[in-house]
């Protein structure tokens, strides 16, 4: 793959510690969550991080699998919710929950619609097979 575009961070100090992206926009300390023994308060961690991440790209996609279709669709709205958890193996493992809104456009549609998504989003191709992800859709305006 040639990448048309990378993005570079450094993290020191681990969950309870400070990352910083290479151009100096993204300079932010993270704390673990008390559900994870942390001392959570007023940080982010990796997780909202990544959930934050992967709604972005996803409602970029779901967008583009609209216009592929020739659908005219009202503002998408895209929330994941990541979690954290142990495996049966007793592992860390990620899942995520995508729950998108997508109006003027019929119920199925929607669902349709973010299965595209699903299948165009970076994101959701990086995670395909290695954590469970559920989809939701719904199509109501906001």
């Amino acid at each position: 793959m040639k990448a048309a575009y990378t993005a570079t961070a450094t993290a020191k100090g681990g969950r309870d510690g400070h990352i910083e992206s290479s151009d100096g926009i993204l300079d932010i300390d993270v704390r673990t969550p008390k559900a994870l023994g942390g001392s959570g308060g007023p940080f982010t961690n990796p997780e909202q991080l990544f959930a934050a991440g992967y709604a972005a790209c996803f409602n970029s996609a779901l967008n583009l699998a609209a216009r592929m279709k020739r659908l005219r669709i009202g503002e998408a709205r895209v929330r994941v919710t990541i979690g954290i958890g142990k495996d049966d193996t007793d592992h860390f493992q990620l899942s995520a929950l995508i729950e998108a809104n997508v109006p003027d456009v019929s119920l199925e549609e929607a669902r349709t619609l973010i299965q595209e998504a699903h299948e165009i989003c970076p994101y959701s191709r990086a995670t395909r097979g290695n954590i469970e992800v559920e989809l939701r859709a719904t199509n109501h305006a906001e």
